[in-house]
């Protein structure tokens, strides 16, 4: 006898499978010992009422013998002699994308301006101690994308453009662990997915497929409206039967290169604001509704909080409990900001970006610069933040409390920011359709979560990739661009996308066209 059985338990019951396998055994109506087996399929956390539950999905067998479990195992076949398809950009869009080009047979190339994670993380290195920046080599570009450094949260309400479930088991067939497949929001840590990525690069070369690194991309090959291929920086053309576009929303090397041939744009409606963080025993308290936090058994609180201000969302974005603040710039001449957690979220802090809905209407002046306009004003908030920041990555803050309030903060309060910070008056400095709506969302925000709004807490300037200003637009059905036959713009640089689970998705997809177009056959 198999059944379906749903458990809400105090956390520290759900931490007792003694128990828990007694009360299944009570639902099913049998001793513990006809219990054949049972496992947890899906679990989540809801704190939304005063006593905090742990809500288990649980798949049990009693006086049968459950089918034997297979781990879920990928074979990726020899492409060595296969047709070619280039893939620009080794992050989650452009690893699934390869991966998925190996299982239907293509072979792809994958072409990363960055560094592979290992010299990758020596550059991080040099950035936490405030040394220069690396303009290909940082937070943003290198192997796994700018989510291989910035916590790999694997949330995603895309899960109708594709296979969510399988993105999840490619992960864990790489290595991340199997937590990833039961719980409600799936996390893999900083410290952990470097190796997972490692080992998808290893399925890549290992079939047959290439992974170039220090190769970054300055020009496309077209053949009038069909691409053949692309230019490396160092004048070296690479051709292929397609090409997959999955740069990442902080190369805007590429729109501009996109632009000036001629290439198709749109611009988009993004977000920015800042980075807020917190103690993590009082995100605990305020979540968990205790004045004693979390205790032995919840993990670190998270929170989503949005709200409409002045016609423009203001939301949290990215929220990394247990985690730090990292520098995120991708030039020595910016300031930007992210935010990251390792697996056991186990750090002092908490922190999240706070951000306000732009819209290509709401940047002045920098609409007579067309298409790339919003590009241009993003680059103008990052040049703000950083003349208004310390020496180098150096970045300016100031409490949460002193900014609501429109005060000066004089002393700031302890941070996770390695690089150091530099008070500094962001009520009075950032654009006033940004900081306004920020000041007025967190009032808000407090009403919702009481002292949420407090000098225990900090903003760090600023949080402004969030997202693209530009999208690379394509054809809803062959997810072709909408002028240029064979190129695929795809995940978070293509606008199609945001974050690591919906870009892997959105990758998918586009091999999958790929295919379709380099053979001409339909996968339906």
């Amino acid at each position: 006898m198999k059944r379906e059985i749903v458990l809400r338990l105090s956390p520290k019951d759900a931490a007792d499978d003694k128990l828990i396998k007694s009360l299944v055994a009570k639902k099913m109506k049998v001793s513990p010992d006809k219990l054949s087996s049972f496992r947890v399929v899906k679990r989540s956390i809801d704190a939304r009422q005063k006593i905090v539950l742990v809500q288990l999905h649980i798949e049990a067998y009693a006086n049968a013998k459950p089918p034997k479990e297979k781990p879920v195992v990928f074979e990726y076949p020899d492409v060595s002699n296969k047709p070619e398809v280039v893939v620009v950009g080794a992050g989650p869009g452009g690893y699934f994308a390869a991966l998925r080009l190996l299982e239907l047979g293509l072979k792809p190339i994958v072409l990363e301006r960055g560094k592979g994670v290992n010299e990758r993380k020596k550059d991080l290195a040099l950035l936490n101690r405030n040394e220069s920046v690396n303009t290909e080599s940082n937070y943003a570009f290198g192997e796994g994308g700018a989510g291989t450094f910035s916590d790999g949260k694997l949330y995603t309400r895309s899960t109708k453009r594709g296979d969510f479930r399988k993105v999840l088991e490619v992960f864990h067939f790489h290595g991340a662990s199997g937590d990833i497949l039961i719980d409600a929001h799936p996390h893999i840590g900083t410290d952990k997915l470097p190796e997972v990525i490692k080992a998808m690069r290893q399925s890549i070369i290992d079939a047959g497929g290439e992974v170039h690194f220090d190769t970054k991309v300055t020009n496309v090959l077209l053949d009038g409206q069909k691409i053949t291929g692309v230019e490396t920086q160092s004048g070296h053309k690479i051709t292929g039967d397609a090409v997959i576009l999955a740069t990442g929303h902080s190369a805007r090397d590429i729109y501009y290169m996109l632009d000036e041939n001629n290439v198709l744009l749109e611009a988009k409606t993004w977000a920015m604001g800042v980075r807020v963080e917190h103690p993590q025993d009082l995100i605990d308290q305020i979540q968990y509704h205790s004045p004693k936090g979390r205790g032995e058994y919840l993990p670190a609180a998270s929170y989503s909080l949005s709200c409409q201000i002045e016609e423009r969302g203001v939301y949290s974005f990215c929220m990394c409990p247990g985690g730090f603040i990292v520098p995120a710039m991708t030039d020595a001449d910016e300031m930007v900001v992210n935010g990251m957690s390792p697996s056991k979220r186990n750090s002092p802090w908490a922190n999240s970006g706070m951000v306000v809905e732009i819209r290509p209407e709401d940047i002045g002046e920098y609409q007579n610069k067309g298409v790339l306009g919003g590009l241009e004003y993003q680059k103008e908030l990052e040049r703000l933040a950083f003349v208004n920041g310390g020496q180098g990555v150096v970045a300016p803050a100031q409490s949460l409390a002193d900014f609501v309030d429109g005060q000066l903060s004089f002393d700031l309060p302890e941070c996770s920011y390695v690089p150091g910070l530099v008070a500094s008056p962001l009520h009075f400095w950032l654009p006033e359709n940004i900081g306004q709506r920020l000041r007025k969302g967190f009032e808000y925000f407090d009403r919702r979560a009481r002292g949420f709004v407090t000098n225990e807490a900090l903003v760090v300037g600023v949080e402004s990739r969030t997202s693209s200003p530009v999208r690379i637009p394509r054809d809803r059905m062959s997810f072709q661009h909408v002028q240029i036959a064979g190129l695929y713009p795809c995940g978070e640089g293509a606008g199609y996308a945001g974050g690591i689970a919906s870009s892997a998705i959105d990758g998918e997809k586009c091999a999958e066209k790929a295919w379709e177009f380099v053979t001409g056959r339909s996968l339906d």
